[in-house]
């Protein structure tokens, strides 16, 4: 049987909001592992939406670049958040998101000579040096179009075009630029505030519409109600998580009323050209990875309990 230390339940009650009791219990009946406790708790009804971005494990920036038809996003990450702020590792950033407008992938990147015949590796490990902190380029992504645009978009910029997330929005058109790059911007402000799982419904992972499925049949079965009458109730769940969570279907944020899907037909219509929206990329800095917090109060307060 696994220890359920504090900091786990704490962990548990941070990612569902559920009580800590309830935490506690569904560690207990999972053998501490913190995903499966998860999926207790909302079978039971007691944690709902399972929409978690995860908590943000490492600082620093991510950084957006364009050229019309090629967009790039990278990573780079620090320590500290102030050092984030630094001047000389904002240029760093900014240096390395340039390359990545040519690099073909993010291994490719890092052998990129980004000045002086430095490479981002070489040229990031002489930063540490003179910065003192520890630092690294984490990833890349790209999208491109064969004709319109790809613009990108960062919240809460730190400097210019950085910041703690980053977006893409890529659109095939053959209408006017300065229009398509307006209404791709808005698209990528909408992508920075819901985080869609997917473009479309077709395009989410089999593994999590499948899960989304049993989590909520095993929720209105907890309700009582004959199972065909529960299947009716998931059918129609299923079609409230796609609307939420599918870009195309979502309710742009903007106006509260069209979905994305509509505002790129509206805005076709307008412009006189055809205009599909082919992909998005959305970064956030230290998504997915684990940050170990110390405790040592709660860690104490857990052995006393168990003794």
């Amino acid at each position: 049987m696994a220890q359920i230390t504090a900091a786990l339940v704490k962990d548990l009650r941070d990612k569902t909001g559920a009580g800590m009791m309830d935490c506690k219990k569904a560690l207990n009946e999972n053998d501490g592992d913190i995903e499966a406790a998860i999926d207790w708790l909302r079978a039971k009804g007691i944690a709902k939406a399972d929409k978690k971005a995860g908590r943000v494990a490492a600082e620093g920036l991510v950084a957006v670049a364009t050229n019309d038809t090629v967009g790039a996003l990278v990573e780079v990450n620090s320590e500290t958040d102030f050092v984030a702020r630094n001047e000389f590792f904002q240029g760093a950033v900014a240096k390395i998101a340039a390359k990545a407008l040519v690099a073909a992938d993010t291994e490719a990147l890092r052998e990129t000579e980004v000045e002086d015949g430095k490479s981002v590796t070489t040229y990031l490990t002489d930063l540490v040096a003179k910065i003192g902190e520890n630092m690294n380029f984490r990833r890349m992504a790209k999208l491109s179009v064969n004709e319109g645009v790809v613009s990108g978009y960062v919240h809460n910029a730190a400097a210019d075009n950085m910041g703690k997330i980053g977006v893409l929005v890529a659109l095939e058109s053959s209408g006017d630029q300065a229009a398509l790059h307006g209404l791709a911007k808005k698209i990528a402000m909408h992508v920075a505030a819901t985080n869609p799982l997917a473009l479309t419904v077709e395009d989410l992972d089999k593994d999590v519409v499948a899960k989304e499925r049993d989590m909520l049949k095993a929720e209105a079965l907890e309700s009582g109600k004959p199972e065909a009458i529960v299947d009716k109730m998931v059918d129609g769940r299923m079609q409230k998580f796609y609307k939420e969570s599918v870009l195309m279907t979502q309710i742009f944020v903007m106006d509260g009323e069209r979905s994305i899907e509509q505002v790129i037909a509206d805005e076709a219509k307008a412009l006189g050209a055809d205009v599909k929206m082919t992909g998005y990329i959305r970064m956030g800095v230290g998504e997915g990875i684990e940050k170990k917090e110390e405790n040592f109060a709660a860690e104490v307060a857990a052995a006393v309990a168990g003794s």
